[in-house]
């Protein structure tokens, strides 16, 4: 058995646990927020048997889709100069995912 941590973007999420569910996965979706943007992220955890693993990264690979967006940055505060704000495009989405062997699982 597998225990799986997937962080990805929140707009991805709801069609990802639709589809994760469809297909006899149990999800548990927590609410998170990225350090680096600041937007909003979910963490995904789900325990999966071994012999489902392709099948469940499948789904998370077709349902997590990256995409640009344009950001402003505030440059480095240099005395005398103006501070003006850069635009620039970042890489979001996708997901990041953690995998782990479960030593032991019990369901009450």
């Amino acid at each position: 058995m597998k225990l799986i941590i997937a962080i990805v973007q929140d707009i991805d999420s709801e069609n990802l646990v639709e589809k994760l569910n469809a297909n006899g996965f149990k999800v548990t979706k927590i609410s998170s927020t990225g350090g680096f943007l600041k937007s909003g992220n979910v963490t995904l955890l789900s325990g999966i048997e071994d012999d489902r693993y392709d099948e469940f990264m499948e789904i998370m690979k077709k349902n997590s889709k990256q995409r640009e967006v344009k950001r402003t940055i505030q440059p480095v505060n240099i005395p005398g100069q103006a501070l003006i704000t850069v635009p620039i495009d970042v890489k979001v989405g996708g997901a990041s995912i953690f995998v782990m062997n479960v030593v032991d699982f019990k369901r009450y």
